[in-house]
């Protein structure tokens, strides 16, 4: 099968191509997905993981990539809960082959069934996002009715999802970011927009949420924001500054395959609209990871035509 692989760390994008790769062997309670879409965070290549398994043994070369919306073409032993044939979308291992390739093997729990009227460019923009907006608002940051959130940029992948998640659960939605992302932002619901790079971040006021996906500073002077009570959420680094009266989180998303299945069906009811940006081939996936490539919304891999 043909895939995208990465061979020296040093090299960087550069030691990334497209190349010919063994077909995967599904292990016990793994699926094999014939990949028809795949998405993909631009920092992997500096995550340990991409580059050896959990035991710190090297792994290379391997395939990165870890969303992806597809269709079941084989079941590892013991296996259940999915079928051959049916049409999937989920998350790949983090220390495991990815999903920038014809073919990949996934543990079946880390998938959910994907509707029939949903197109897999569109599923694969929703794994990583989807389930960090839920994570990072409700479980962590305890997000309810009536509360002021702050989602730092409310216009990229994470923030534009946690921006409709917010909106829908009736909190008050303050948004910040580049101003090139106001609209947008204003467009998914937030109440107001604070622009970081000409406007007081202090502006917002107080906050029971604050989510953050941009870390440093911004993530410093966060703190400030939460009211007695609240939290501040991360997904980019263990918080250096506390919030005075409120507590800090930093996670790393994890897989959960009931709420995929919810997600995708705000998804069909038309309750949640992932940012879909670009839409490449297998083939340009290395030049989409350059830092000048950037397009509003997702960029999506299209592997293979349905």
């Amino acid at each position: 099968m043909q895939a995208i692989t990465v061979r020296d760390r040093e090299a960087g994008l550069a030691g990334m191509s497209l190349t010919d790769m063994p077909y995967p062997h599904a292990a016990e309670n793994d699926v094999v997905v014939r990949v028809h879409a795949a998405g993909f965070t631009p920092g992997e290549l500096d995550w340990p993981a991409t580059w050896t398994d959990r035991a710190g043994r090297d792994r290379t070369p391997t395939v990165p990539g870890h969303e992806l919306s597809g269709v079941v073409v084989e079941l590892g032993h013991g296996t259940t809960g999915l079928s051959v044939g049916q049409r999937v979308y989920g998350l790949a291992d983090w220390a495991r082959n990815g999903t920038l390739a014809e073919y990949t093997a996934v543990e079946a729990r880390n998938l959910a069934p994907l509707p029939a009227d949903i197109d897999h460019s569109v599923a694969a923009a929703l794994p990583i996002s989807g389930l960090t907006a839920w994570q990072g608002l409700f479980e962590h940051g305890r997000l309810t009715t009536g509360q002021t959130v702050v989602i730092h940029g409310a216009a990229g992948g994470v923030g534009s999802i946690a921006v409709q998640l917010a909106r829908e659960a009736g909190a008050r939605v303050i948004g910040t970011g580049r101003a090139s992302g106001r609209d947008r932002a204003l467009a998914l619901g937030v109440d107001a927009f604070i622009d970081l790079e000409t406007e007081k971040l202090e502006d917002a006021g107080e906050a029971d949420v604050v989510f953050d996906v941009i870390g440093g500073d911004i993530l410093d002077r966060s703190a400030a924001l939460v009211r007695a009570g609240g939290t501040l959420v991360t997904i980019v680094m263990p918080p250096k500054v506390q919030p005075k009266n409120g507590r800090a989180v930093f996670f790393v998303v994890e897989p959960d395959r009931a709420r995929l299945t919810d997600l995708a069906a705000r998804v069909r009811d038309g309750r949640l609209k992932p940012v879909v940006g670009a839409v490449r081939s297998l083939a340009e996936a290395p030049a989409a990871f350059g830092p000048g490539e950037r397009t509003p919304g997702k960029t999506i891999i299209r592997v293979t035509e349905a």
